[in-house]
């Protein structure tokens, strides 16, 4: 949404927005009770999320986190914060774009590069699941596509 407005600010200076160039803010501007309220719910539960969700992954792979350098639960965990808050943020502003530009493909390299993109593919294959539990389905039917974004970029 910010690069949108951007551009929007951008390509209109010294004129009026056209009908179609004002769609972006009348399509967004309905949805952000729905995303403000979802956020506020992923930010209050982050804890409980992640615990479902490594909870989950244990009992679906029980050695998930064993790795040739060991035990990687607490690096997991920093990791899948650091992708759900920028997933969230990017949710908020409505920019996939950011998501995928900023964070998602770093850390794509940095799973390729450390050998755990079956952590990555069982974490970002999991997650919708355990954030559909906390919100309502007008919320989890907006942050699909960014759920969607984080599969296609994470669990390839």
């Amino acid at each position: 949404m910010l690069n949108q407005l951007e551009r929007l600010s951008i390509e209109t200076e010294g004129r009026f927005a056209t009908e179609s160039e004002l769609k972006l803010l009348k399509d967004y501007l309905p949805t952000v009770t729905l995303r403000l309220s979802a956020y506020q719910k992923i930010s209050d539960r982050e804890a409980t999320i992640m615990d479902c969700l490594r909870l989950k992954m244990l009992q679906l792979e029980p050695n998930i986190f064993q790795t040739a350098t060991g035990d990687d639960t607490a690096l997991f965990q920093r990791d899948t914060k650091i992708i759900l808050r920028s997933m969230i943020a990017a949710f908020l502003i409505d920019d996939l774009d950011r998501l995928r530009e900023t964070i998602l493909l770093w850390h794509r390299t940095i799973t390729k590069a450390f050998k755990v993109q079956h952590i990555a593919a069982l974490t970002y294959n999991t997650l919708p699941s355990i954030i559909e539990q906390f919100l309502t389905p007008e919320e989890y039917a907006l942050i699909l596509p960014f759920l969607r974004l984080n599969q296609a970029v994470l669990a390839s």
